[in-house]
């Protein structure tokens, strides 16, 4: 009788480590498309990122377009000024 019981006890641990193996082969079937979509997602944000500062430089100018219409506000007022006094 203790010949089975040695060999019961091996097939549980058999079984024990083949259902570990198993669980841990799914986890890294699930996480490993994770990670290689994170590092996708990582490698947009870094092109992303880049895109919106080279947009950041070239539209830098426009903060000086109120600057740009009060001088041509005041240059066609000036103009309309003296068009009248030339009477036109």
């Amino acid at each position: 009788m203790n010949m089975f019981l040695a060999s019961d006890s091996t097939v549980s641990w058999t079984i024990g480590y083949t259902i570990a193996i198993v669980v841990v082969l799914v986890v890294v079937a699930l996480v490993v498309p994770i990670l290689l979509l994170a590092r996708s997602i990582g490698n947009e944000a870094r092109q992303i990122s880049g895109s919106l500062t080279e947009s950041v430089q070239n539209t830098a100018a426009l903060a000086e377009l109120n600057t740009t219409i009060e001088a041509a506000d005041v240059i066609t007022a000036g103009l309309r000024r003296g068009r009248q006094r030339l009477g036109g």
